[in-house]
């Protein structure tokens, strides 16, 4: 999915070092910390991360990016239990 939005291999590859990087927009890197705090404590996305997140995304945007966070999160749990191998 990445890929068909423009972002290169490397990037990709190099996703946990989002915010030393710059070719990630701040929109990308903001987005990127709620991926975060949702997928390692959930209960520690806060007020000042909403705030960040508003200069780039409207109300209904911020829903679907947790919507769309929570449901990876959900196919990653169930692969990972499931011992499933990714396809290409």
């Amino acid at each position: 999915m990445a890929r068909r939005h423009g972002w290169t291999d490397e990037q990709i590859n190099d996703l946990p070092n989002f915010e030393k990087r710059a070719d990630f927009t701040d929109k990308e890197k903001a987005a990127l910390r709620l991926a975060e705090r949702v997928t390692h404590d959930a209960h520690s996305v806060d007020e000042p991360l909403w705030n960040a997140l508003r200069k780039y995304f409207d109300e209904g945007e911020m829903v679907e990016l947790v919507a769309v966070i929570g449901l990876f999160n959900y196919f990653n749990r169930f692969n990972d239990a499931l011992q499933m191998q990714p396809t290409k």
